[in-house]
Order: C-alpha cells, then sequence, then structure tokens
C-alpha cells in the first residue's frame, strides 16, 4: 500500500477518516515515510546533525498530519523549524537563508487535489525530489529505514521574510516604495495559503485590494475547486475583479504554487496567455528559449518566435519541464523559464521553483511601470476552438502503455498517408498531427498517459467546426482497436459511436 502513494515527485493520498475511501496516510504511515525522508537526507549530506523546515497548507488534515510529522521528526534527532501554515515555495526558499542553515524540508499539501486527500513533498538545497527519490523514500517507510536520536524544535515564520523578499523585487526594479499605489488589485485565494499575498506583498506595494475573496484558509474549500485551471475558479475571480473594477485579478492554487490572472475587462489570462505574458517579459530582457509542455499552442510558438525567442515543447509534467530547462542552462543555451500550461512556473532567476507568487511578483513590476498586461499579448493569436478528450482502455486491454504506444506509432505511419495530414517531426511526446484548411485547420496532440489508462488528446482549430472535422478523421484511424474505448472522441466528432471500431457510421466528407 505504501508504495502506491508514489504520485509522480510527491507523496499523496486519502487522509480523512470516514470519505468513503481507505485512511491512506494515517499517524503511522506518515510518521515511517517522514523518519525514511530523514534518514535519506542524512545518507545525503553525510551527517546526522540536520536540520529540517516543515509546514503545512489549510486542508482540514493537515494539523493532524504536521503533529505526525513534527513526532517523527524530533523521534530522528532533527532541529525542526516549524513554519506553520504556509507556502510550498517558501519551503524551499527557507533552505536559500543563511539565517535558518537548513538542509531540507517537509510540505504537507496535495496542491489542488479534493479536500480528502493530503501529501508530503521535500525538498533539499537542490530544489524538489526526484520520482526515484520518492520510491527510495516509501520503500525506506516500508521496511523501517530511520534514524534515532532526540530531536528540538522551535516555531519560525518564515513566511514574513519571504513575502519581503517579493516586495524588495518590485521596489528595486522599479525603484519606488509603493509602486502600486492606484492600482486596484484582487485577489482569490482559494480558500488556501494565499491570502498572505494581499497583506505582506500587495499593501506593503501601494495596491488597494479592496474586493478581494476566499482569503481565509478553509480546508474544506467551500468556494470553488482550488485549482486555477477550473472553470469555477476563474469564474470567481473574474466576478471579483468585475464587481471591484480591478485593474487585474490574482488566483492561486491551495499552495500558492502555481497561478493563474485576469485582466481589467475580466479577459483570462491562463494557459497558453500566460506563458506568452511571462514570456514577452523575460525575451525583452534577453532572447532565449522558453521550455513548456507538449501541449501548448502554435500560436504560442509563434508569438515567442516574433519576439525573437524559441520555443521548445517538451514533455508533460512540470518537473519534467524544469529539468529540460536546467539542463539547456547547462549546456550553454539561455533559457529563461520553464512552464507548464497547467501554471505551473519555474524562472531561472528564481532557482528553477515552480512559484505561483514569485511568477505574479514578476508580472506586477510590468503593472506598476504603467503596462497593460493585456497590451503585452495583443499579437498572441487565439484558436477558434480548443478541446481535450481523454480515450480509456477497455476490458480487451492487457497492457495499456504498450498499447497505446503501439497505437501513436502507428496512427503516425498511417497519418502520413491522408491527404491533408502531416506529422510533426521533432515532438518529445506522442505525436502531432497538422491539418490543412480542408481538413480542420488545426492540430491535435495525442499522447499516453504516463500514470493512468487513458491517451490524453488535445485539439486545436483557427477555424469554427475545424475540431469536429479532426475528430472525425482520428476516430477512424483509430477506432479499429479493441482495446480502445473512443466513445468521448466520437461524441466530439459529433457521431455514434462504434464499439466495433469498423468506422461505417462515420462520414468524412
Amino acid at each position: 500500500m505504501i508504495l502506491k502513494l508514489k504520485s509522480g515527485t510527491d507523496v499523496r493520498g486519502t487522509a480523512v477518516d470516514g470519505a468513503g475511501k481507505p485512511m491512506e496516510l494515517d499517524d503511522e504511515t506518515v510518521g515511517r515515510i517522514v523518519k525514511s525522508y530523514i534518514a535519506f537526507l542524512a545518507k545525503k549530506c553525510g551527517r546526522d546533525e540536520l536540520t529540517v523546515a516543515l509546514g503545512h497548507d489549510s486542508r482540514v488534515s493537515s494539523p493532524r498530519m504536521y503533529a505526525a510529522c513534527e513526532k517523527a521528526a524530533l523521534d530522528s534527532g532533527v532541529s525542526l523549524l516549524k513554519c506553520g501554515l504556509t507556502s510550498t515555495p517558501s519551503l524551499f526558499m527557507i533552505l536559500k537563508s543563511d539565517r535558518y542553515s537548513c538542509d531540507g524540508s517537509i510540505m504537507i499539501t496535495a496542491s489542488h487535489l479534493p479536500a480528502d486527500k493530503n501529501g508530503l513533498k521535500f525538498f533539499t538545497g537542490e530544489g524538489g525530489l526526484e520520482g526515484d527519490d520518492i520510491e527510495y523514500i516509501l520503500e525506506g517507510a516500508l521496511y523501517g529505514r530511520e534514524i534515532a536520536g532526540e530531536g528540538k524544535a522551535k516555531d519560525v515564520n518564515f513566511l514574513d521574510e519571504y513575502s519581503e523578499n517579493l516586495v524588495s523585487l518590485v521596489r528595486t526594479a522599479c525603484g519606488r516604495d509603493k509602486p502600486l499605489t492606484g492600482r486596484k488589485i484582487v485577489v482569490d485565494a482559494s480558500s488556501g495559503v494565499g491570502g498572505f499575498y494581499t497583506e505582506k506583498v500587495l499593501k506593503p506595494l501601494g495596491a488597494d485590494t479592496t474586493g478581494s475573496v476566499n482569503l481565509e484558509p478553509d480546508g474544506t474549500f467551500p468556494a470553488h475547486v482550488p485549482n486555477p485551471e477550473n472553470e469555477d475558479a476563474i469564474k470567481s475571480l473574474q466576478s471579483a475583479v468585475l464587481k471591484a473594477g480591478a485593474d487585474f485579478g490574482i488566483i492561486f492554487d491551495t499552495d500558492v504554487d502555481r497561478a493563474a490572472c485576469v485582466d481589467r475587462d475580466g479577459t483570462e489570462i491562463n494557459r497558453n496567455r500566460l506563458i506568452a505574458l511571462i514570456s514577452a517579459m523575460l525575451l525583452k530582457e534577453k532572447p532565449g528559449t522558453i521550455v513548456t509542455d507538449s501541449v501548448a499552442s502554435d500560436h504560442l510558438t509563434e508569438f515567442i518566435e516574433s519576439l525573437g525567442g524559441k520555443h521548445l515543447r517538451y514533455k508533460r509534467g512540470y518537473k519534467n519541464v524544469i529539468d529540460k530547462c536546467v539542463a539547456l542552462n547547462r549546456e550553454g543555451t539561455y533559457s529563461p523559464l520553464a512552464i507548464e500550461t497547467s501554471g505551473h512556473a519555474a524562472l531561472k532567476d528564481n532557482y528553477y521553483l515552480d512559484d505561483g507568487a514569485y511568477l505574479v511578483t514578476r508580472l506586477l513590476i510590468a503593472l506598476a511601470s504603467g503596462n497593460e498586461l493585456s497590451d503585452l499579448i495583443k499579437d498572441l493569436r487565439t484558436p477558434a476552438e480548443e478541446a481535450e478528450v481523454r480515450i480509456t482502455f477497455t476490458e480487451e486491454s492487457t497492457d495499456f502503455k504498450e498499447e497505446g504506444l503501439q497505437v501513436i506509432d502507428e496512427l503516425k505511419l498511417i497519418a502520413e498517408e491522408c491527404d491533408g495530414v502531416t506529422a510533426e517531426r521533432h515532438n518529445f511526446e506522442g505525436l502531432r498531427l497538422r491539418f490543412d484548411e480542408d481538413n480542420g485547420n488545426g492540430w491535435i496532440q495525442i499522447r499516453q498517459s504516463v500514470h493512468d489508462p487513458v491517451i490524453p488528446v488535445n485539439f486545436e482549430s483557427d477555424t469554427p467546426g475545424g475540431i469536429k472535422e479532426m475528430a472525425k478523421t482520428l476516430l477512424l484511424l483509430i477506432g479499429g482497436y479493441d482495446f480502445l474505448n473512443c466513445e468521448t472522441l466520437a461524441a466530439l466528432a459529433g457521431v455514434e459511436y462504434d464499439p466495433d471500431g469498423d468506422g461505417e457510421d462515420i462520414d468524412i466528407e
């Protein structure tokens, strides 16, 4: 059971009893995992005398897990810095502070997941852990790997110092103490940790934050899902901006490692628009390569290149994107930004840390300089249509990863024989197919999920109705696999689903 708690580069599981699911992160399990992490950290540092920071988000299970983590850390002999309710990025930044000499940190969070979930995120001075590290730690927890000692704890309010650094960043860049005077900026903290940003960052810079919403931490997330990609969450921010007559709106996820924005007329600045906005600022400072995930828009590529930059569409997964950005810089290729369309953004000048508060603080510098942020991306073309479907596997499936890759490999060969369809030659994940003006006027990106038995497919078209045409073509090409359930694809194509995959009911004009 404990090995199944690995979620990419984090630990996540059910942490609330009585939610209809088995309790996965009970006190004993949490304690074993933390002890194994400390043993891992001791091995990495070459010593047992360690200083570790601990913090948590607003989830209902976080206080209980916080107590379990504290006990395990003290039983392992560490000097524990208890940071309390705080953001995930601050738990990494404390490792960069000379005042505390921290060796590692533990954040209790499950980001945007439902209220019954929680998790553990670990840092060393080099950043977040790799997936292999998490596997090692969970194996150690399973077999009782730990070190013993008698630790000590003290309370530390590092969030204030973290916030002061953000304020200083804006003041230094703008040359004024209160450069946001006269600007109204509202925040939707999603009932997570991000309420601090109004009091500790925006107000000291002179901003009027009247009209901000969901600032009080509440782990039941009563207003909306704490996810900046969620439609209801964005609508909440849009409503707050328009009601307050604000110049700008900011929304955070639970632990503030992601953010999205809304401009004064309620236009969403998220996904490709958010990438374009921060890219426009960074490329103005120095040309370089922007690294994104694989589903970013062709129009984004066009926009970045118009600014003298280069766009590298890499793999899904924020750690993959960050690692590629780091590798490019080590190889001598300047890359200022790694960012997923989900909003995870890591800047080279901020230790490659995915930090939503730092991201929007960089945007505030442009706002404080008199810019209307939407003007910076006015040349970004937007598609007429966008969509995503997730193709699942049937009971006939025996190995979804192998079968999914088989579909993609064979689709590339088949597509090359289709009129008006071309396959992207340089692709790091899955397959991107481009359709000419007579066949949908857009593109699709198809990939096999690393962890789940699904094949996500993203669509984008510059012609109304184009996605329907591309979906019809794709359904005709892959509808014959008995291990695929293409019902969602058929619905997008506007045809009755044929589970036999013979394609006879698909009318492609």
